[in-house]
């Protein structure tokens, strides 16, 4: 598809147009403080897998983490062609479940999305890899992220939604792009785009996933209200790639929480947020 539209008049909206070979994104699991006095999910391993456009092969693996042996859930999501349609496989022979709707990108035919998977009180253990067969496109692009959230067996809530800069910020977005590409610098416009709520019943975890829409080769995601970001795929190589950010927070009550992302340049984004509780507290 990329190099059709490579080959067109049309914008490509969340991929780039590069060559080269795939890209493979392996970040060790970062801590995410917990609130005073909190006791609940923590943020395991985790890791973000990448494959270029035509570079890419079947089945998509993720490298390896060492999970736990049991306690945690896990989290996967694909970005990339709707055609590959399997859903993911794992070394532990987990049970995952497709949480919400294919959200689509726009503008392409309905053919690029991003679907989400979990598998709840999983099984784990070293060397701890996820496969998503490749069945309609094999060579085609697609970025994994695969998280594991510790002491967690519950997700509680989850939103997804596909945000859009407004019209004025689109209009200078495009602007300010074409004139710094013709200076050979990059765009510095920024837009801020929020997730939908979760609402959670106690301690939490919250996993946070932006997935951009613009034809850019580098550009930054950052997450407010205390999400700290574990894994990116944002400064892209010579090659066309999925673009993504994965951020997490640990919180210690029930409420209601969201994600305000602010990215440069400015760009639409489909956005996830995940709430993750153990069902075994005390008093639940």
């Amino acid at each position: 598809m990329l190099a059709n539209a490579a080959r067109s008049s049309a914008v490509h909206p969340a991929w780039l147009i590069f060559a080269g070979l795939a890209w493979v994104c392996n970040v060790t699991a970062a801590e995410i403080p917990a609130p005073s006095g909190q006791a609940g999910p923590s943020l395991g391993a985790h890791t973000l897998l990448a494959q270029a456009d035509g570079r890419g092969s079947s089945p998509a693996v993720t490298q390896p983490i060492t999970t736990r042996a049991n306690g945690s859930s896990l989290l996967v999501l694909n970005g990339g062609y709707a055609s590959n349609t399997s859903a993911p496989a794992d070394s532990y022979a987990n049970h995952w479940v497709q949480h919400g709707d294919n959200a689509v990108y726009h503008g392409y035919q309905g053919r690029f999305d991003v679907k989400a998977y979990v598998a709840l009180s999983a099984r784990g253990g070293p060397r701890h890899t996820v496969s998503l067969r490749k069945n309609g496109n094999a060579s085609g692009e697609i970025t994994v992220p695969f998280i594991e959230i510790r002491d967690a067996d519950v997700l509680q809530d989850f939103a997804e939604n596909y945000a859009v800069p407004g019209l004025t910020a689109r209009i200078a977005g495009k602007l300010t792009r074409g004139v710094r590409r013709l200076l050979s610098e990059p765009p510095v416009n920024s837009v801020t785009l929020t997730s939908g709520e979760v609402t959670t019943t106690g301690p939490a975890t919250l996993i946070a996933v932006w997935w951009g829409d613009a034809v850019v080769y580098r550009m930054t995601a950052v997450p407010d209200h205390g999400f700290t970001v574990i894994d990116r795929f944002l400064d892209l190589p010579p090659e066309s790639g999925v673009q993504c950010a994965v951020a997490a927070r640990r919180v210690d009550r029930a409420g209601t929480y969201k994600v305000d992302w602010t990215g440069s340049p400015a760009q639409g984004a489909i956005l996830w947020l995940f709430a993750f509780e153990r069902s075994n507290r005390p008093g639940r």
